[in-house]
């Protein structure tokens, strides 16, 4: 009974850090009574996804059925395979995503454009190979293998969802197009003193907010930095010069160089920008980027303006009990623009002091428009 209870109150205590924790990032709650509503209104709705590439398959703007099932059907081996089940109750898994690469191959490719559908055809094959390579996998009872070969499966279903998307599928609003944009993804490195990051940056879902990183990163801005905060494990952030104004300055312009809070909602076809979803009336609403996955990457703003976000940026660090699904805090209130990919590990030794020695953007860089 009484390790129910600590296990009660750890949870409760948790909930409060993250209170704490908005707080900390200048969030702008109101009353109490306005936190506690908000908390009993966001009950948990199912498992989140907690991984950062699923997250970003799920959030390309693509209209193929086949190919999200067969995403799905891959990315639920993941159940039994952390379970005490026989791994042969995978292999209907397997039978079927290889029904859907060979009955549903021309819905398959009839998304993709012309041009691009022999490289589709080939990344079909290269599955097909991979389901009969998983079901040698299960006959040698080798878990390791199924992992990493589910990885590669699902690595290469995210490509060919990739090449389902044909052009950037909105206009950003006008007001914004002083500020650079990207219209599509990008892959940054980073190295830190600590060890080495990878993270995929999503334009298709915050082009203004990803545009602005891409832009920064490509000007070397971020090298040298040193992480200024790390709240209590769950939030590393960075971005401002030390002895500097906060944010980041235009050497054209010498103005201080503002990004609106951009938030795209689950069904929406442009994000919601220049307010949160909570005082939009969405906050029961899910973004298609939210804060579920380890190595989140957002941009922090002021307490008082939402706007005013320019270089400052954290990596959310996930804890399960903080951001189970439909109940996280930190959703709607803060843009998300990628995720750690790569090195996740690396987060969890980083403190404030630790630096970025040097970033990069190593693929995608043709996708940033910068501002006329």
């Amino acid at each position: 009974m009484m390790k129910a209870l600590n296990s009660s109150l750890q949870r409760w205590l948790k909930t409060g850090l993250l209170v704490c924790l908005l707080v900390a990032l200048s969030s702008g709650w109101g009353s109490s009574s306005a936190i506690a509503e908000v908390l009993i209104s966001r009950l948990p709705q199912g498992n989140a996804i907690t991984d950062g590439r699923a997250l970003l398959r799920y959030a390309l703007p693509i209209d193929n059925p086949p190919v999200r099932k067969l995403q799905a059907t891959l990315e639920d081996i993941a159940t039994p395979l952390r379970s005490r089940k026989r791994l042969t109750s995978i292999n209907s898994s397997l039978t079927q995503a290889e029904r859907i690469l060979t009955n549903q191959q021309d819905a398959l490719l009839a998304s993709v454009p012309p041009d691009q559908r022999v490289d589709a055809g080939f990344l079909i094959a290269e599955m097909l190979m991979g389901i009969n390579e998983m079901r040698s996998n299960i006959e040698d009872e080798d878990k390791e293998a199924l992992w990493t070969n589910r990885a590669r499966l699902l690595e290469k279903v995210g490509r060919l969802e990739e090449l389902m998307v044909p052009e950037f599928p909105y206009e950003v609003p006008e007001e914004y197009a002083n500020l650079p944009q990207l219209k599509g993804r990008a892959t940054v490195a980073v190295k830190t003193n600590k060890g080495d990051l990878t993270i995929i940056v999503d334009g298709y879902s915050a082009p203004v907010t990803a545009g602005n990183f891409v832009d920064l990163v490509k000007r070397g801005f971020y090298n040298g930095l040193p992480f200024t905060r790390a709240e209590d494990s769950y939030v590393l952030q960075i971005g401002d010069p030390p002895g500097e104004a906060i944010g980041f300055i235009d050497p054209k312009t010498k103005q201080y160089r503002a990004i609106p809070l951009e938030v795209l909602v689950k069904g929406d076809k442009v994000p919601t920008y220049g307010i949160t979803l909570e005082d939009a009336g969405r906050f029961l609403e899910q973004p298609v980027l939210p804060f579920s996955a380890y190595g989140a990457v957002a941009m922090a703003h002021s307490a008082d303006n939402a706007n005013d976000a320019s270089s400052q940026f954290f990596f959310f660090l996930f804890e399960p009990e903080l951001t189970p699904a439909g109940a996280n805090l930190l959703d709607g209130r803060y843009a998300v623009f990628g995720y750690v990919v790569e090195g996740k590990d690396v987060l969890g030794k980083l403190k404030a002091g630790d630096k970025i020695e040097f970033a990069e953007v190593i693929s995608g860089l043709e996708n940033l428009v910068e501002p006329a």
